[in-house]
């Protein structure tokens, strides 16, 4: 097989761009690819040969073969392939998919993110059903679900997650469930419904540190993804709490820093890291190649200075890499600090007209500021 860092090459379509041909929803653009963060930075060129470290194999194996075969026969869709992940081939020869329900446009326009951007035209209700049943014929022992954002509908999508963890746990006793949710703009009521289902790992991403995050997750906010995690732990102790960082989007040392003390705050117990890799000109540029042995040097920080109970570190990592080991090897810890949801009723940078996409700052939780008007 040859090595390529990337699954298939993306589609550039008028009207938008998106990783192949959609039928689930209207595709728009992305927006620039410009960020703030990057003026006066010399980034990496598109077409820049990757560091040895980041050439996988292409996908090409006999189950990889076959478990495409199956997600296509039951119009099912995953993560996987929808965001390009380089592990594509790893894992699906393994035997383990990151499923993506709620269809395969998302409603928000996240600037480092492949899955494309628009307005889905439909729900899928019997998705949990052909999910369930698709992990029994592959005999997973865990499973891992995600989705698009889904900010149309009134629970974001919250109900179809449950329904997919109780279908999974009907048809596959035994399966262990680990959910990576959107941040349902921060409504603790559609958060409950998804941990009453009671998944082992509830996961949701920040992403990116506290002074990017206007620019690269336009539609959400650095606090709301936080706390949200914090409010697992007063809902549910017992349920892990995982979250992820991209490096190599023109983070500082110090930013890394404060975000691991922010997430232990809400008591996240995993924390993954792993390296940006650009989808598309579309998407903003790589500002550096992280090597292996920062990566290391972040797992040894995150876990002994910082005290998440695991971290998952590499430039190849993505949200649900050795998802399996670590629902059977860490430990849920007890609530931190942050338990209830901040920021749901703080409009996101991209729903403010005229905004710039600058950050409303309420500051950090316990601050002066936090606590003015």
């Amino acid at each position: 097989m040859t090595e390529s860092t990337l699954a298939e090459s993306p589609t550039r379509v008028p009207g938008g761009y998106h990783p192949g041909e959609k039928d689930t929803g209207v595709v728009k653009p992305k927006g620039t690819a410009r960020i703030r963060a990057h003026e006066g930075l010399e980034t990496v060129p598109m077409r820049d040969r990757k560091p040895e470290w980041l050439k996988v194999r292409s996908p090409g194996g006999a189950n990889y073969l076959r478990l495409k075969q199956m997600m296509r026969s039951q119009s099912l869709h995953t993560v996987c392939e929808e965001a390009g992940c380089p592990n594509i081939g790893e894992c699906w020869e393994a035997g383990t998919a990151t499923f993506m329900i709620l269809g395969d446009v998302c409603t928000r326009a996240c600037k480092y993110c492949a899955v494309a951007h628009g307005m889905p035209t439909e729900l899928d209700e019997d998705e949990p059903r052909r999910v369930a049943e698709t992990v029994r014929a592959m005999e997973l022992e865990h499973v891992v679900i995600t989705s698009v954002n889904r900010d149309e509908l009134a629970d974001g999508g919250a109900g179809i997650y449950a329904e997919t963890i109780r279908q999974v746990r009907e048809k596959v006793p035994g399966c262990s469930v680990e959910v990576l949710i959107p941040d349902f703009k921060g409504d603790e009521d559609a958060l409950k419904v998804v941990v009453d289902a009671h998944p082992e790992i509830l996961g949701h991403n920040l992403e990116t540190v506290d002074r990017l995050h206007p620019d690269v997750r336009p539609g959400g906010r650095y606090w709301r993804s936080i706390s949200f995690l914090g409010a697992v732990k007063r809902l549910d102790p017992t349920i892990l709490t995982k979250t992820g960082i991209i490096l190599g989007m023109g983070e500082r040392e110090d930013e890394i820093r404060q975000a691991m003390e922010d997430l232990r705050s809400a008591a996240v117990d995993i924390l993954t890291l792993g390296q940006y890799l650009r989808p598309s000109e579309d998407h903003i540029p790589v500002a550096r190649w992280v090597t292996p042995d920062e990566f290391r040097a972040w797992k040894r920080i995150g876990e002994q200075e910082y005290g998440f109970r695991h971290v998952e570190s590499g430039a190849l990592v993505r949200s649900s890499y050795h998802a399996k080991e670590q629902a059977r090897e860490v430990i849920a810890g007890g609530p931190g600090a942050i338990q209830n949801v901040l920021e749901a009723d703080i409009p996101a940078p991209a729903e403010v007209p005229g905004l710039g996409l600058v950050q409303l700052e309420m500051g950090r939780p316990g601050s002066d500021r936090s606590r003015e008007g």
